[in-house]
């Protein structure tokens, strides 16, 4: 986290967001959650910032065919549409991260019969990998049919919502902290997501261990 904090300071947010995953998952993996409280905002702020950069672009590209083996992508938003399903959006996003491109990734679901866009996001993989954490939310589509990074903010927010929703407040507060998680990997750009993982880790923190099974709900990364 000293590296972490160095890297904000030096305005390396890709940098300072990989550190603290890092430490997340090293203090989850201790059960160290007033530790994991404090590496909340470091993270939500280097977030922040790459959002900033992603959508200040005003930039909307659009895809619905996997990227080509070479690429060059921009910096902006960019809105995965089908064939392509939530889980190749998800391998969108870590490329382009990989790549250092400041980026806002979201992907959406054929139109329903009411007209509304079905948006969702996949959390990271798991050994059976219909157990991947899944968030789905339907928002109004944009004006004819053309998002823009206004659109595309507000559909994040309200996926976001939905995944805080997913967590319920009577759950054991060291479950809740795992879900979130999950959830803030999949909506990475959603600040009320990393709000509410640190207050839960503040919470298990001063909470017994909980004793029973972690149980999480049953959804399908691969369909729409």
């Amino acid at each position: 986290m000293e590296r972490a904090s160095l890297a904000l300071v030096e305005t390396a947010y890709f940098e300072a967001d990989m550190l603290c995953v890092k430490a997340l998952k090293a203090a989850l993996r201790a059960r160290e959650f007033e530790r994991m409280a404090r590496i909340c905002m470091p993270l939500q702020e280097a977030r922040r910032q790459l959002r900033h950069e992603a959508t200040d672009t005003g930039r909307v590209t659009l895809i619905s065919a996997p990227f080509p083996a070479k690429f060059d992508p921009k910096p902006g938003c960019f809105l995965v549409c089908p064939p392509i399903v939530g889980v190749e959006a998800r391998a969108v996003r870590e490329r382009l991260a990989r790549k250092k491109v400041p980026a806002m990734v979201l992907c959406r679901e054929p139109t329903t019969k009411s007209g509304q866009w079905p948006v969702v996001a996949v959390g990271p993989d798991s050994e059976a990998w219909h157990m991947s954490p899944v968030v789905r939310v339907r928002v109004d589509a944009p004006e004819n049919g053309i998002p823009d990074c206004a659109w595309l903010l507000r559909a994040q927010e309200a996926l976001g919502d939905a995944a805080i929703a997913k967590v319920k407040p009577s759950w054991p507060a060291d479950h809740r902290v795992e879900d979130l998680l999950e959830y803030l990997d999949a909506v990475p750009d959603h600040e009320k997501l990393a709000q509410a993982l640190e207050s839960a880790c503040r919470e298990a923190a001063v909470a017994p261990a909980s004793v029973s099974p972690r149980r999480r709900g049953v959804d399908d990364p691969y369909s729409f």
